[in-house]
């Protein structure tokens, strides 16, 4: 019999912290300020941080970003392109999936080990910003 057990890799908080940093500098190079939330495999809240001048909305929306992302290792702006599915349509009533651009999945050696997602500035700046962030830390696929 082969073993039942499953290990799951998943981003370590340092790299989290770094990515989040990394995430602020992007934000901030395009002009804008944002919440950012990093999520480990299982879509658990791994680090977060919210800029002193943006709405609380973006909380929510950036956790929920990068809960979706991970959710099936797709970035949020594909999500939106499946919602017009009508086989996927009905996952636009799930709570938490978010169809907007700025959560990506991060990956590392192949593994899907998280998620990140960034709110604050418009889908494109947000999804931008998050992409430079992974490419800069080394996680972008």
């Amino acid at each position: 019999m082969t073993s039942p057990i499953i290990g799951t890799a998943t981003i370590s908080l340092e790299a989290a912290q770094e990515l989040i940093a990394e995430a602020r500098r992007a934000c901030t190079a395009r002009g804008f300020a944002a919440t950012i939330a990093i999520t480990d495999a299982g879509g658990h809240l791994r680090a977060f941080e919210r800029s002193d001048s943006v709405p609380f909305l973006t909380v929510d929306v950036a956790i929920d970003k990068a809960w979706t992302a991970v959710s099936f290792g797709l970035s949020t702006h594909q999500w939106n392109q499946y919602m017009a599915e009508p086989a996927v349509a009905p996952l636009a009533h799930h709570p938490r999936v978010t169809p907007v651009g700025g959560g990506m999945p991060i990956f590392h050696d192949g593994q899907l080990v998280g998620g990140i997602g960034i709110s604050g500035g418009t889908s494109v700046q947000d999804h931008e910003a998050a992409e430079e962030a992974l490419r800069r830390v080394g996680l972008y696929r």
